[in-house]
């Protein structure tokens, strides 16, 4: 198993951030690059379509700066999400203004197609496809994904039913290129989990809503802070697609969360939710299963920062002595 260049030497932790939608902004991509793990965010955050432009300037810019500052200590590269569903109207205008800006990671959700693969390639670029099952992963590969993200049992927004241990072996029996693993990872013990497990990099999502740089309302920071994984919802209502979910954001919306009804696929809409009033991710709040690791509302820098410490004393604590042969 070996890293794409863009990837090897570049990160202080083997972590990848998730595109957050409406949640990842600038602010948060920079700082998680600065502490050296792959920022990302969904091309859709940026609103107007024009706004994107912006952001890609000053992220690359800011970077760039850092860089030149410290040559010792460079920036993790950063990712931009690409939802490539039909749906999706924006989709070339996008990806036209991410190859202007020789975006390094190009994360693609909801659809594998060998055109956008063929576009990020043309300027160098490498494309991570997210997948809930082996199906899944095996078209992205024949399409020309570079690498995969394996979205298992427990990862915050649309999440898959899979434990992790069996996606990535599943995945790992046939391919042995670039693979992170989504899940219920909130601390740095479950990032050397995810390594142990096979894959190269885990994929963060959850834990990065209660951070200060975050595109986040305070209640849902703290409603990240103080809740565990008995809180987490499992739905299809909202999007069309089986997500994970605030239990408390459902209830605040004037829903039972046990009582919720399946979606109605003709009014499936990725961008804001459209089978009920209450819109996802407005209204309810998409979390992973990993947030009762989440105490505190923080910097992202802290956060990161956290995880290496956290990762660094897992690792101590493996280097076990060998288990004595049993004998018959």
């Amino acid at each position: 198993m070996s890293l794409p260049a863009v990837l090897k030497d570049r990160l202080s932790l083997p972590v990848v951030c998730s595109p957050l939608f409406i949640i990842s902004n600038p602010d948060l991509v920079i700082a998680q690059c600065k502490a050296g793990v792959v920022g990302s965010f969904p091309a859709l955050n940026a609103r107007p379509a024009h706004v994107l432009e912006e952001w890609l300037d000053r992220i690359t810019t800011e970077l760039a700066e850092h860089d030149a500052r410290n040559p010792d200590r460079p920036a993790a590269p950063f990712a931009v999400n690409q939802i490539v569903h039909k749906s999706n109207d924006r989709l070339e205008h996008d990806l036209e203004l991410c190859a202007k800006y020789k975006v390094p990671i190009t994360i693609t959700s909801l659809g594998a197609r060998e055109e956008v693969n063929r576009a990020v390639h043309a300027y160098g670029g490498i494309v991570l496809h997210d997948v809930i099952n082996n199906h899944f992963a095996r078209k992205a590969i024949e399409k020309g994904a570079d690498g995969l993200i394996a979205v298992a049992a427990g990862a915050g927004g649309h999440a898959g039913t899979l434990s992790p241990f069996a996606l990535i072996h599943e995945i790992r029996e046939w391919f042995d290129g670039p693979l992170l693993l989504s899940g219920a990872i909130g601390n740095g013990q479950a990032v050397l989990a995810a390594q142990a497990a096979g894959a190269d990099l885990a994929y963060v999502g959850s834990a990065f809503i209660a951070t200060e740089e975050a595109n986040a309302p305070h209640g849902y920071k703290q409603m990240i802070t103080d809740s565990t994984a008995s809180d987490i919802v499992y739905s299809d209502l909202f999007t069309g697609v089986h997500g994970n979910y605030l239990r408390q954001s459902i209830v605040n919306a004037g829903l039972d969360p046990d009582a919720l009804s399946k979606s109605d696929p003709s009014k499936m809409n990725f961008g804001s939710g459209g089978n009920t009033k209450a819109k996802a991710w407005r209204d309810i709040w998409g979390s992973g299963q990993g947030i009762g690791a989440i105490k505190r509302v923080v910097p992202a820098g802290e956060l990161v920062g956290q995880f290496i410490r956290e990762y660094q004393a897992a690792r101590s604590r493996l280097a076990l002595p060998a288990l004595r042969a049993s004998h018959a």
